[in-house]
C-alpha cells in the first residue's frame, strides 16, 4: 500500500513494514545489507502530521515511525525515528495493529501528540506512566474499528 494509505487508514501503535522491493543482501555484505536495512525496515507508528502550508510553500502530509532505541541497561541513549512523506514511493504494509482495548499513551493533548508507548490496560498505562513522568500525557484506548483489519490492507509475514 502508498503511504498516503498508511497516513490515511493506519492507527497510532500500529506497526508498518516498509520496503524499496529490492531483495535482502547476503549478511556477509555488511555495507549493502546496511544499505537495504535504510529502506526495507519496520517501525511502529507514532505520529501523524496534516499537510501544512508555509508562506507559498505546501509541505505535504507526513507520519512518523519508531524503528528501535539502543543504550545499556535499562538506559536509552538513542531513540530512532523515521518521518516519511505521503508522497514517497516506498511500499508500506501494517503487519500489526493495536489490540481492541490497548491504551495508547501520547506526550501531550491534541495534533501535535505523539505515541510514547502502547500498553495493554489502563492498569499497565498508569503504571508505566509513573515510571516515566510524562505530565502532560493523554491516554486514549483503542476502539474495536481501529483493532480491525482491512482487507484491502494484506498482513505482512
Amino acid at each position: 500500500m502508498s503511504a498516503q494509505l498508511i497516513s490515511d487508514t493506519a492507527p497510532l501503535g500500529a506497526i508498518i513494514r516498509y520496503s524499496d522491493g529490492t531483495p535482502r543482501p547476503p549478511e556477509r555484505h555488511r555495507r549493502k545489507l546496511q544499505a537495504w536495512e535504510r529502506h526495507n525496515n519496520t517501525g511502529r507508528l507514532v505520529k501523524k502530521q496534516a499537510a501544512t502550508v508555509v508562506g507559498q510553500t505546501t509541505i505535504p502530509a507526513s507520519f512518523t515511525l519508531h524503528e528501535g532505541d539502543f543504550g545499556s541497561k535499562a538506559v536509552i541513549v538513542l531513540r530512532v525515528f523515521r518521518t516519511f512523506s505521503v508522497d514517497s514511493g516506498l511500499e508500506f504494509s501494517v503487519v500489526e495493529r493495536p489490540t481492541a482495548g490497548a491504551i495508547l499513551v501520547l506526550d501531550r493533548p491534541g495534533d501535535a501528540g505523539e505515541l510514547v508507548h502502547v500498553a495493554q490496560n489502563l492498569q499497565a498505562a498508569d503504571e508505566w506512566l509513573s515510571r516515566h513522568g510524562y505530565p502532560n500525557a493523554v491516554l486514549r484506548e483503542v476502539t474495536a474499528d481501529e483493532a480491525a483489519t482491512d482487507g484491502g490492507e494484506g498482513r505482512a509475514a
